[in-house]
């Protein structure tokens, strides 16, 4: 049943003024105009950090190394009939400017800003835990 299971890896980039990185997603995706976590899909055979250095790779532009992800939640869903596991991590060191690849537009929120932005439901716990972090 496992092998069914989708993981999904975020990263919550924090920048030096203690704000975090959101991405809005493009038209024609599902869930389109809505703001995440940049991030995506753990490939079969791929470990969650791993997946996520490359996936800020492919939608930012920028360099992160695995040792500077610290998990900070997780959030169960269904996407498509399957069982889903968001897993949120934040990172405060990553080389090169954050641009929007994969994206309409990206954000740089602070924990009030975080918490009125229209995003997926997986992402709403996740944003709501993070800002507590911050606190």
């Amino acid at each position: 049943m496992t092998d069914m299971m989708l993981i999904v890896v975020a990263a919550a980039l924090i920048d030096v003024e203690g704000r975090v990185l959101v991405q809005q997603r493009p038209p024609g995706k599902s869930l389109a105009g809505l703001w995440e976590f940049p991030g995506g899909k753990v490939e079969p055979g791929e470990g969650a950090e791993a997946a996520l250095v490359r996936e800020l790779a492919e939608e930012l532009g920028v360099v992160v190394d695995e040792a500077a992800l610290t998990p900070v939640s997780f959030a169960p869903t269904q996407a498509g009939g399957r069982p889903l596991v968001l897993l949120l991590y934040r990172c405060a060191e990553w080389r090169g400017e954050p641009r929007a690849l994969d994206a309409v537009a990206l954000c740089w929120a602070d924990r009030g800003m975080l918490a009125t932005l229209p995003m997926p439901a997986p992402d709403v716990p996740l944003a709501a835990a993070l800002a507590a972090w911050l606190a």
